[in-house]
């Protein structure tokens, strides 16, 4: 920011920053709340089409909430890799490394900037969290994995290819 501002406009822009940075603690809740109930509303729809309408938002929120926890070990394995194995990195590394990802295979370096957000989503912890998902549908409607394999596979795999689609616009326009 320093070749393209006065060290004035800096400090103001600093300053702005710690005088607001306290909203970003309620934004995690409050974004992390948009998001599963989006994902829940999927899944609800999807339970919907399969006509296993016995199964309430409630119960099915709850599925997302602990699915959600398969996440958690992301950050995890991300400060386990850059602490144990690649010990000299920038931070450029640690914002495109995404443990278990397409991205990790191909590498980041040269590539086209709209295509580094569906690389990193493809990776082994959406696959358990899909199968973790059909797993608990499949227990909520009484009926097995399968049952709730297609249940996902027709809400929320959709959901999530409209969401990288439009985060994709969005970095082709911004970039």
């Amino acid at each position: 920011m320093s070749e393209q501002l006065t060290s004035k406009q800096v400090k103001e822009y600093l300053e702005f920053q710690d005088k607001w940075q306290w909203i970003s603690y309620f934004m995690v809740p409050i974004l992390v709340l948009i998001k599963t109930v989006f994902i829940t509303s999927a899944l609800y729809i999807g339970v919907f089409i399969f006509n296993k309408s016995t199964t309430t938002f409630k119960k099915l929120w709850e599925i997302v909430i602990n699915s959600e926890f398969i996440f958690l070990l992301v950050p995890i394995c991300k400060i386990i890799w850059f602490y144990f194995f690649q010990t000299e990195y920038k931070l450029i590394d640690i914002q495109y490394f995404y443990p278990l990802s397409a991205l990790n295979i191909i590498s980041y370096k040269g590539l086209e900037p709209w295509l580094i957000y569906p690389l990193q989503t493809l990776n082994l912890f959406e696959l358990a969290y899909v199968v973790y998902l059909s797993y608990q549908i499949g227990n909520l409607t009484k009926t097995n994995a399968d049952s709730g394999l297609k249940i996902v596979a027709s809400s929320y795999i959709p959901a999530l290819f409209l969401w990288v689609t439009i985060v994709m616009f969005f970095t082709l326009n911004f970039s």
